[in-house]
């Protein structure tokens, strides 16, 4: 066999050895994927802090590692947990008062029977009765509060899982920050694809996940803050519950809070609560609204750069996908699609006359 093919055989082979020990590698950590990956992101997140706090303990890295370890428990993770167990209760007593009709989710439909008996009419005409509006809004809040409720349930009734992917989460995280910059060094090393490709695709990958929480996470959280504050102050029972539910909605490019905040002012104007209603509407249009308009561009800035529409499609897709996690995955792997074509193009492609 003459010298050239084999070794072409051979790096075949070894190509071929390659991919399935990546795969096995891959489907034997596949149970932690998303573990790890919340470890490098909040890794990229918290690095200035951890390389500053290096410095100032001149250069003790484990220190440094194990202080800013602590610090995220302490901003991110007690109060996530803290929130997850006022969450349950306040879940519960919601969809308990749903389905003993305690909430009257049907006042849009009783105020149209009572009041606008011209557009009830309209609505028998087009098969539409408001027996059936009462019904299929019952059943819609139901099936609503119960699902969310549902998940509330499972993530305490699977704390035995939760805090071991907690745990190994925290243990990872300390090795991302200490070694961070070796294993980025070792991956760049190790994948052919040209320091100057790799450099600009890891660049990519931490403005997109940087921005993303930056960004998105925080204009989430102010949104849900001020909306759950707002309903507590106008006596709206379940305000962390729908505090909660509004910032996981304000993760969304579209609709966000206002699928909460916009229904309730509905009711609460129906229901003849005519200064709480406007009060909310203020609120809601004026303060939550903008807040994503000033604090969103100022907090992410350019650094995805990527055009809305594919925010968009990135962050439900990868919602749909991954869950959750989707809201930074959707968006990172969409910044690396269009890196990777770009470098194709910049690479291999013609140019346009």
């Amino acid at each position: 066999m003459p010298t050239t093919h084999a070794q072409q055989v051979r790096q075949n082979l070894f190509l071929l050895l390659l991919l399935l020990v990546s795969m096995a590698f891959f489907g034997l950590i596949k149970p932690f994927i998303f573990t790890v990956f919340w470890a490098v992101v909040l890794a990229i997140t918290f690095r200035r802090f951890f390389r500053i706090l290096r410095w100032r303990l001149k250069g003790r890295a484990n220190l440094a590692a194990l202080l800013t370890s602590l610090l995220i428990i302490a901003l991110v993770v007690v109060p996530v947990f803290l929130i997850l167990l006022s969450l349950v209760g306040q879940a519960q007593g919601i969809v308990e008062k749903i389905q003993s009709n305690e909430y009257n989710v049907t006042a849009i439909a009783d105020y149209i029977e009572q009041n606008t008996p011209k557009i009830e009419q309209q609505l028998n005409n087009l098969g539409i009765t408001t027996d059936r509006i009462r019904n299929d809004l019952s059943q819609l809040a139901s099936t609503i509060a119960g699902g969310l409720a549902d998940q509330a349930f499972g993530y305490t009734k699977d704390a035995v899982n939760l805090t071991i992917q907690f745990f190994f989460m925290l243990y990872m995280l300390y090795f991302f920050l200490r070694d961070g910059r070796e294993i980025m060094v070792a991956i760049t090393n190790a994948v052919p694809l040209g320091t100057e490709r790799e450099h600009r695709l890891i660049a990519r990958f931490n403005s997109v996940v940087t921005a993303t929480l930056r960004g998105t996470v925080i204009v989430a959280l102010i949104q849900g803050t001020i909306g759950g504050v707002t309903f507590a102050l106008l006596g709206i029972e379940g305000a962390l519950f729908w505090g909660v539910i509004m910032t996981l909605l304000s993760l969304l490019p579209i609709g966000g809070s206002g699928l909460i905040w916009g229904p309730t002012v509905i009711i609460l104007m129906v229901q003849g609560s005519y200064t709480k209603g406007i009060i909310l509407l203020l609120v809601g249009s004026l303060v939550i609204g903008l807040v994503d308009n000033f604090l969103r561009p100022m907090l992410v800035g350019r650094d995805t750069k990527l055009p809305d529409y594919l925010v968009l499609l990135s962050t439900l897709g990868g919602i749909a996908w991954f869950g959750l996690s989707g809201f930074i995955l959707g968006p990172v792997i969409a910044a690396l699609f269009v890196t990777c074509w770009e470098i194709a193009g910049k690479s291999y492609g013609g140019q346009a006359n």
